[in-house]
């Protein structure tokens, strides 16, 4: 079976014999969290660091998901890889894959997914918790940083389906924030217009909390663009908002 690894990363996994499924899925490490136990199956993350680069190492065996296309399943992970090209493709900022490979040992379905660590970034989650101490100046960098985040995922036609702070990392840089996404295993084309972009928007808002009626305003702009219509759009993101926290 082929298995992916990313050009900029092989030698360094050569160097420690981790160029391969089997020694990726053997590897010992201590998980970060708590395994994912659902979907019958289970999944698993762990942190390896390498000397010079760091990774995350994703493990995972029946933990499958089922779509029209695949209703037997495929491996979430699997799912996830091929998002992550799409993205790359479409210009889309996101984490990158350093190995992908799966295989089916014994009646079960395995994946493993290597990814790149986003050392020296922080996911939007972290910033939100210390809001009221960040300056205004950063403030305002990281609204239209996640705004034209969101601008650019939606023009090129996907749908994250988990735009939530802890998916979102945002790196200073002397202009300001730069912004990009992870957990993209929900990601699919943007089908229903305005509407789907209102339902990928409206769990951001709602989960960061911290920001004033005016902030939410500032990222509203960035991601519409001069000239658009600031009030309808945020009536629509009140209206869902409020039908969501009905229920």
């Amino acid at each position: 079976m082929s298995d992916f690894i990313a050009a900029e990363d092989r030698a360094l996994l050569e160097r420690h014999g981790l160029a391969s499924y089997d020694a990726l899925w053997a590897l010992e490490l201590e998980a970060v969290d708590e395994p994912n136990c659902e979907r019958g199956g289970w999944s698993s993350v762990y942190r390896l660091d390498l000397g010079e680069a760091a990774y995350y190492l994703k493990r995972q065996s029946n933990h499958l998901a089922r779509s029209i296309l695949r209703p037997q399943g495929e491996p979430t992970f699997a799912r996830e890889f091929r998002n992550i090209h799409r993205y790359a493709a479409l210009g889309i900022p996101a984490l990158k894959a350093a190995f992908f490979g799966e295989r089916r040992v014994a009646g079960e379905r395995r994946a493993v997914l290597l990814t790149r660590a986003l050392d020296g970034w922080q996911d939007l989650d972290q910033w939100l918790q210390d809001w009221p101490r960040v300056t205004e100046v950063r403030r305002a960098a990281i609204l239209r940083a996640c705004g034209a985040l969101a601008r650019r995922l939606h023009d090129a036609g996907q749908k994250h389906g988990c735009f939530y702070p802890k998916h979102i990392f945002l790196r200073e840089t002397p202009d300001g924030f730069e912004a990009q996404l992870i957990d993209l295993e929900k990601t699919r084309p943007l089908l229903l217009g305005e509407r789907d972009r209102v339902k990928d928007l409206e769990p951001l808002l709602r989960r960061a909390s911290a920001w004033s009626e005016a902030e939410v305003r500032q990222l509203l702009a960035a991601y519409l663009g001069e000239g658009k219509d600031l009030e309808r759009w945020s009536r629509r993101l009140g209206a869902r908002r409020q039908h969501k926290e009905s229920r």
